[in-house]
């Protein structure tokens, strides 16, 4: 069992352009929907590395991971 906190990830579907970073990132946690933008495959997760950096590295900034529990932003870093 992990000690890691349930994370939610949420993507602002109007600020995402479809880069595809975070896909590629990311792909356990987030993939591009058919309309092309970047959606999460679940709606909570135990998180990982790729995952906050596919946050950070968002060219738009459309990816939010916040701490399932608390709602604290987690990524990206402001």
């Amino acid at each position: 069992m992990s000690d890691a906190p349930a994370l939610v990830v949420a993507v602002d579907q109007a600020r995402c352009i479809g880069s595809g970073l975070c896909a590629r990132t990311a792909p356990a946690d987030l993939a591009l929907a058919p309309n092309g933008r970047a959606l999460p495959t679940r709606p909570a997760t135990g998180g990982s590395a790729e995952l906050t950096e596919a946050a950070e590295m968002c060219p738009v900034e459309a990816i939010t991971v916040r701490d399932a529990t608390t709602g604290a932003l987690v990524a990206p870093v402001w």
